[in-house]
Formats: structure tokens, C-alpha cells, sequence
């Protein structure tokens, strides 16, 4: 669930797009699934020089996207007493689109509590 609300946000991504319209999409597919409660942030932030520059892709946001800006998108969902999940790509928004500049292995790792 967490994969594909990463996967359906991302594709979103382009400049003109509301900050707002992307966490609707990673929240809708999560909610759909009978997740929603257990995902209790945002879905991304913007990067920078700081880890965590201003810029919130969540319900709260008036912020429209635009060609350059580099964010994160990172939905997870994390259920009491049993354990979470959360994936993030870090983006850059281009002319036409997104690139998405994290290179990391997409295999599932479940570790043992």
C-alpha cells in the first residue's frame, strides 16, 4: 500500500500541481485501503539546504509546485504496537515533470521485532 501511494504521488509531480493535490493522492490510496488512521503526517517536504526546508506537501499547504523546487515524497503508515513502514524518493520538479534522484534498492526488508 505504502509502494504504491509513493508510486501514484510521484507520478503527479510537475510544476502548476498543488502541494495540497499531492498529499490528497498518497492520503486518498492509503485511505482506501483501511489505512488512513495509521498515517499520520505529511506526505513530503521540500529539501534544501536544510533536511526539512518549509515547503509541506500536506492537507494544510497553499503552496503550488514549480520547476527546480527538490521535495520529498514519503508516505508511511505506522499501527501502534505492531510497527510501520514509510519509503521516500527525493524528487527534483523539471519542466516537463519530475526526476526522481534517489537510487536506492526497492526489495522488501521486514526485520524482526
Amino acid at each position: 500500500v505504502v509502494r504504491e501511494a509513493l508510486k501514484r504521488g510521484t507520478e503527479a509531480i510537475k510544476p502548476g500541481e498543488t502541494a495540497k493535490s499531492i498529499d490528497d493522492i498518497t492520503r486518498n490510496y492509503i485511505t482506501e485501503h483501511e489505512y488512513g488512521q495509521y498515517f499520520g503526517h505529511s506526505t513530503g517536504h521540500g529539501l534544501g539546504l536544510e533536511i526539512h526546508e518549509p515547503l509541506r506537501l500536506s492537507q494544510e499547504s497553499k503552496a503550488t509546485l514549480q520547476e527546480g523546487m527538490v521535495v520529498t515524497v514519503e508516505p508511511g503508515i505506522y499501527i501502534p504496537n505492531w510497527g510501520g513502514c514509510r519509503i521516500e524518493d527525493d524528487i527534483v520538479i523539471t519542466k516537463d515533470g519530475y526526476d526522481v534522484i534517489t537510487k536506492s534498492n526497492r526489495e522488501l526488508i521486514i526485520i524482526p521485532c
